[in-house]
């Protein structure tokens, strides 16, 4: 009796230990640092990039990598089709893949990698080298009559002809970068056929007729000298860049005409060329240049024509606000041609608008509480246009056709999330970029999926909840609204720790954000709630919300937060004791200045390369503080070190040393104002970080330990139950 006791209770324990492992087999795997840096392959996968229809609309190609390895390669589907096929081998040499492609003749595909331009049959075979490694390259790009592909190689342009014979220069202004290590936004050559330090300018542009090339052209020779210190050779050095603060002289931007036959470049003479920067050129079929042009404050814009025949400039429509910040302005031709479609905000929305050049009031196209994103896509000759739109929630970002002279507009993009389109050269069929809040970025053709980039381990992992709140702001003059990242095993009778971040403007989107959503994932697999406002300055909610942020960063933005650290402790699973933050550049200021004007509103912040001392922001940050001279007293008293004596929290300081758009020294000189209180702080440094300061993988597992460190110190780590009624937390 007492051996068959034995045997069952045996057997009892061994099932449990069965059922232990089995469990323990079944659960998700555990997330951490170096899994989510690491690119061997990634956890993520290699998301695709650049799709380029060939110009008969019945191949797409993109770039992109199977395995969740680094270098992409160049692959294709049909139109109808949904498997994608590899044409370049690229990535199987270990020299980084394919950079970057265009269609060529034939069909074919011209691609650079390691340097070198490449070209292949969109139906395989063997690769023809058209040009030998040995210089920097980019920007590739085909005359409209496909004969001649041109391309950017250090600050010149280069002209090589697909009949064979040898890449010609046909411009010769480029100068060397001041700059000896390169790293950081500034370090470009002095003066350059390319884009400026910020935007996304084209380089160049071909005209109709294959026969004038516009191009940007970039002098910084008459920009401030800034010397940043770089300890890693045998004997320490300053590296100068080019960099202007607010109100310093900035780069020379303009638009340079060349003729193709005589390699003759002229530049045009556009008024305030220092203080504008160019949001888009584009030449129409029917022969004139579309400009655009910004001034840096954001305050007046101007749309020009170039007309070559004549070499003649004509202002068509002019804008003026003087309250505007960062503008998401935009423009292109219009399918006709003549006339010219505007992304504007003209009234309390960005909207779509039609211009006639003479008249001076556009037509508006789009309407409702909502924001267009980006500019206009339209074909020659099509009858509709694309666009995106913030409609129907702020949180997304969709794709609208309309006709093209207004009317009703239709959704095509079929999915929640933001979505970036991709039409064919007919405009009848329509490729997606599209990520959402549980999917990082895949390639879409309609409703059909093409690539699907994750590892199987992405589907093994328990991923955060998220919803979308919307609760009263006390100064906002509107509801804030609010992206929260739940544990997938939230237990509503315990207590959760709260993290804000990233903070910053427009973060509540429905998207997968890269390596910054893997950490946020990573804390709430630590068992913490995350939290992201979309703060004043935020685009999706109106006019004056948006332009609340000039000159207020670090004051009235915060109540946003406080008002979102007010909703998060009305929830019963929210402990109020144990409540942080963290942010990058703006992030870092407003964790900087949360913790010195509102002591006690958070427990502990991270702030990385907090911009801290306005005097030392660059010489485009004056689209949202504007000037010494116009807005002194701001100047004056937008330094963190001013309000240092009231730290109380837990602060942590992160930086890159080589930082060159917020200067490593502004941490420093805010340390020492710290250490001179005899306040007690963290501060985490490397040598080589930029102000992307965990681009670099050593650098992510280094910066985001210390994060994850210093919450878990002083917030402590994950839930903890809740207490009795009645009494405090």
């Amino acid at each position: 009796m007492q051996v068959g006791l034995t045997s069952r209770v045996g057997l009892a324990a061994l099932l449990a230990q069965l059922t232990a492992f089995n469990s323990r087999a079944d659960a998700p795997p555990a997330l951490t640092v170096d899994r989510l840096v690491s690119h061997a392959p990634s956890l993520f996968g290699t998301a695709p990039a650049a799709p380029a229809w060939s110009a008969d609309g019945k191949v797409l190609a993109f770039l992109w990598n199977d395995e969740a390895m680094p270098a992409r390669d160049v692959w294709l589907v049909d139109r109808e089709g949904t498997t994608p096929r590899r044409l370049t081998r690229a990535a199987d040499t270990g020299g980084g893949g394919v950079a970057e492609f265009i269609w060529g003749p034939g069909p074919s595909v011209v691609y650079l990698s390691q340097g070198e331009i490449h070209r292949v049959s969109a139906a395989g075979g063997n690769d023809q080298t058209l040009a030998l490694g040995g210089a920097e390259r980019g920007g590739l790009s085909l005359s409209p009559d496909g004969t001649l592909l041109a391309f950017l190689q250090e600050g010149d342009l280069w002209l090589l002809p697909l009949s064979g014979g040898p890449a010609v220069q046909a411009t010769h202004v480029a100068v060397k970068p001041i700059g000896k290590i390169p790293l950081g936004v500034y370090y470009h050559p002095d003066v350059e056929i390319g884009s400026a330090d910020w935007g996304e300018t084209s380089a160049y542009a071909w005209s109709a007729d294959s026969k004038v090339i516009a191009v940007h052209y970039v002098d910084r020779r008459n920009v401030r000298r800034f010397p940043i210190p770089y300890y890693l050779t045998p004997d320490a050095m300053l590296n100068e860049l080019r960099r202007g603060a607010p109100g310093d002289l900035n780069e020379l931007r303009t638009v340079g005409v060349l003729d193709v036959a005589t390699r003759n470049l002229r530049l045009l003479e556009l008024p305030n060329a220092t203080g504008s920067r160019i949001l888009g050129f584009a030449w129409s079929p029917k022969g004139p240049l579309l400009i655009d042009r910004e001034t840096d404050n954001c305050v007046d814009r101007t749309v020009t024509l170039f007309e070559p025949k004549t070499w003649t400039l004509r202002t068509v429509w002019t804008d003026h606000g003087e309250s505007r910040i960062y503008n998401d302005v935009a423009s292109a031709w219009h399918p006709d041609g003549m006339r010219i479609l505007l992304t504007g905000d003209l009234d309390d929305r960005y909207r779509l608008y039609l211009l006639t050049p003479g008249e001076a009031i556009p037509k508006q196209l789009t309407s409702g509480p909502y924001d267009v994103e980006g500019a206009a896509l339209a074909g020659p000759g099509w009858s509709f246009l694309y666009y995106v739109s913030s409609e129907p929630r702020p949180e997304e970002r969709q794709v609208w056709r309309m006709p093209a002279e207004g009317g009703k507009a239709e959704r095509v993009s079929p999915l929640a999330g933001l979505n970036t389109p991709f039409p064919s050269p007919d405009g009848k069929a329509v490729a997606f970029l599209h990520t959402d809040d549980r999917m990082p970025t895949e390639l879409y053709l309609g409703d059909r999926r093409i690539t699907h980039s994750p590892p199987p381990e992405f589907n093994r992992m328990a991923w955060a909840n998220t919803r979308y709140v919307s609760f009263k702001g006390s100064t906002a003059g509107i509801d804030l609204h609010a992206r929260v990242l739940e544990p997938p095993d939230l237990d509503r009778t315990k207590r959760y720790p709260v993290i804000f971040g990233p903070v910053y403007m427009n973060t509540v989107r429905n998207r997968w954000m890269g390596r910054w959503e893997g950490l946020m994932q990573l804390l709430v697999q630590r068992g913490y709630i995350v939290v992201q406002v979309d703060s004043r300055g935020s685009t999706g909610y109106g006019r004056a919300f948006r332009e609340k942020f000039l000159s207020q960063w670090g004051n009235s933005d915060l109540d946003d937060y406080q008002d979102a650290v007010g909703y998060m402790k009305s929830l019963p699973y929210v402990d109020p004791a144990r409540i942080g933050i963290f942010g990058s550049s703006y992030g870092g200021l407003i964790t900087v200045y949360a913790l010195f004007k509102k002591p006690g509103l958070f427990a502990a912040g991270v702030a990385g390369a907090p911009a801290t001392d306005p005097h030392y922001f660059g010489s485009d940050d004056v689209a949202h503080s504007r000037t010494p001279e116009t807005n002194p007293e701001l100047f004056d008293k937008g330094r963190a070190v001013l309000y240092a004596k009231n730290l109380r929290d837990h602060l942590l300081i992160i930086h890159g040393m080589a930082d060159d758009v917020v200067p490593f020294q502004t941490s420093v000189m805010l340390a020492e104002e710290l250490i001179r209180q005899h306040k007690d702080f963290d501060f985490a440094f490397s040598p080589t970080a930029t102000h992307a300061w965990a681009a670099r993988p050593d650098d992510a597992v280094y910066f985001y330990g210390k994060l994850i460190t210093h919450f878990e110190r002083w917030l402590g780590p994950g839930s903890g139950p809740r207490p009795p009624a009645g009494r405090a937390p």
